[in-house]
């Protein structure tokens, strides 16, 4: 079975970049220097393709309760147009089959914007929760459009000076707020812990934004340091820290999953039934070596897993995130099982990094 690819896949072949199977999709694990890539978007401006991930319109009189049944987090809390909402979409037994944002334009019209290697369950999904419910809703993929990230201190900026028109629109948006111009849907959302914008265009007129970003100074950033800037945030990714086996209480989610308000949604009676069964942390590696995905965590309260892990370029050691026993709690130090040999490491509280901070 052939690879997706995005609009943008003949830009990156041109730019070098090292291509890799990504959930389906072929897609720049780096052009160069993962290393480089990542200390752009801390200290400047970074640019990746996001148009794997796919834009769902959903649309009709019965959109708001639809989106209410279907997510953990209260979508009652949308009511200014471009106001956006991070939650997750549970199946009966509390497990997230995907996290998602959803972005709100009027009580009848949204845009969620679903994970690549879950967009066709997903959308399997949505559209039996609605046909089974009788909703008068349409779900549309959108894969006419292109996803950019532009991430770091000075991407605004950077963004503004390749496309002044849009400055209007955006220089007072707040975060997780998003504004259509029309030709652009731009978000003020990430996956770094650094400010900066998301953005949505027609899928032909992509590559000449990245090329005038290029030109403008944006560095081009792969996978790799994608995945290190998001875990220095302490953001999850989907498939590592949490699957449809996961509860959002265990995964450190629980501020996305609203079970104050009285309403129904997928997912709500097993999450009360069960409640918290792990605790989600942050590790700090105090001895040599690096922390990876499904190494053994050895606490006093019982075994864990570490469900991502890396070297923290920003920091200088590793770090990671883990489901531990509940009790395990910040400034306790564990052990982890690096090969058959037991290290130790500091329970923290993640983000790890913000904004270009240390927070450990």
């Amino acid at each position: 079975m052939s690879l997706k690819r995005t609009p943008l896949f003949d830009t990156h072949v041109a730019s070098g970049a090292k291509l890799v199977d990504f959930g389906g999709w072929e897609m720049p694990v780096n052009y160069g220097s993962q290393i480089e890539e990542h200390h752009a978007v801390r200290g400047a401006a970074g640019m990746f393709d996001v148009s794997h991930m796919c834009p769902v319109d959903v649309s009709g009189p019965d959109a708001k309760r639809f989106l209410s049944l279907l997510v953990a987090n209260n979508v009652d809390k949308l009511t200014v147009p471009g106001k956006a909402l991070y939650s997750a979409m549970l199946n009966e037994a509390g497990g997230c089959i995907d996290d998602l944002i959803i972005y709100f334009f009027t009580p009848e019209r949204y845009r969620v914007v679903v994970n690549a290697g879950t967009a066709d369950k997903d959308l399997a999904w949505m559209a039996s929760v609605a046909a089974s419910r009788g909703l008068g809703v349409a779900i549309k993929a959108r894969r006419d459009l292109a996803m950019i990230a532009i991430q770091g201190p000075k991407a605004r900026e950077l963004f503004w000076q390749v496309r002044p028109l849009t400055r209007a629109a955006t220089e007072a948006l707040g975060s997780f707020f998003a504004a259509d111009t029309g030709e652009l849907f731009i978000a003020r959302t990430g996956y770094t812990g650094e400010d900066g914008f998301e953005v949505m265009l027609p899928a032909q007129d992509a590559a000449k934004l990245w090329s005038d970003l290029a030109a403008a100074g944006v560095k081009p950033a792969g996978l790799g340091a994608r995945d290190t800037l998001r875990l220095e945030a302490g953001m999850n990714l989907y498939g590592n820290d949490m699957d449809e086996g996961v509860s959002p209480l265990d995964a450190g989610l629980a501020w996305t999953v609203d079970l104050k308000a009285p309403r129904e949604f997928i997912g709500r009676a097993a999450l009360e039934k069960n409640g918290q069964r792990a605790a989600f942390v942050g590790l700090k590696m105090l001895d040599k070596g690096v922390l990876r995905g499904h190494q053994k965590v050895l606490t006093p309260l019982g075994e864990g897993e570490i469900t991502s892990g890396t070297f923290s370029p920003t920091l200088g050691f590793s770090v990671a995130l883990a489901r531990v026993p509940v009790g395990v709690k910040a400034g306790d130090t564990v052990q982890v099982d690096l090969r058959g040999k037991p290290v130790n490491a500091l329970v923290v509280r993640p983000p790890f990094v913000r904004n270009g901070k240390p927070l450990i």
